[in-house]
């Protein structure tokens, strides 16, 4: 989807939408990526609401290990930019997290060129660290891998 806004528009959405809010406009195309990598991983928002934040996921050739699967820091990653974005959805305006920590339980192989669905959940959206999880699940609703994490929002977008 291409996103129409110009700059100032941005700006004013930043500046002006709840984080969940600014997460939709992600999905929406109205608001443009906030880093390439999403690309580059397969990953697209589909939606956000407060606490929670939905990912379709499809990995691609170029993250499988030479045993023909997803390496599994691939799969960090989509579960960490999951629980990240679910503790940015709970802020009052978009504001980055910062993974303390991260848990991860790896379930299933994850295969490239198939789609899987990634959902982010806060579980306690405190004010200094927040704690969120993600699951990751195939086209059958099987869970693949799960992790827990410990987020911080990135007091240097603080406005």
């Amino acid at each position: 989807m291409s996103v129409e806004a110009g700059p100032q528009d941005h700006a004013d959405m930043w500046n002006t939408l709840s984080g969940a809010e600014l997460i939709q406009a992600l999905a929406d195309g109205r608001f443009p990526e906030l880093s390439d990598i999403n690309a580059h991983i397969g990953q697209v928002i589909t939606s956000a609401e407060p606490g929670r934040v939905d990912i379709s996921w499809t990995p691609a050739e170029h993250l499988c290990n030479p045993g023909g699967t997803v390496h599994g820091g691939y799969i960090a990653m989509i579960m960490d930019n999951a629980v990240c974005l679910a503790g940015s959805s709970t802020c009052e305006h978009f504001m980055p997290m910062l993974t303390l920590n991260l848990n991860v339980d790896y379930l299933r192989a994850v295969h490239a060129g198939r789609t899987y669905t990634v959902t982010g959940t806060c579980v306690h959206p405190g004010g200094t660290r927040m704690v969120a999880n993600a699951l990751i699940s195939d086209a059958s609703g099987r869970p693949v891998a799960q992790a827990t994490a410990g987020v911080l929002p990135n007091k240097a977008f603080a406005r």
